[in-house]
């Protein structure tokens, strides 16, 4: 999870740095959303083994419940 908050911090970075930099802006924007990615991916990633090893571990999973309306 330290990954994601990495990636988040260089996306934002990224993202300030092209407002004060406009001929520089587009390419900027570009690394920064790359850097959304890897977050995103890192995130999956990361549920996708905590699902993993629930199953593993014979945990019944199950779906939210949501609660009824009054």
């Amino acid at each position: 999870m330290d990954n994601v908050r990495r990636y988040r911090a260089l996306a934002s970075l990224c993202r300030q740095q092209a407002a004060y930099r406009p001929l520089q802006s587009w390419e900027l924007l570009g690394q920064a959303e790359h850097f959304e990615y890897l977050a995103e991916v890192e995130l999956k990633a990361h549920f996708d083994a905590c699902n993993a090893q629930q199953d593993e571990d014979g945990v019944e999973v199950t779906a939210w419940e949501r609660p009824a309306a009054a």
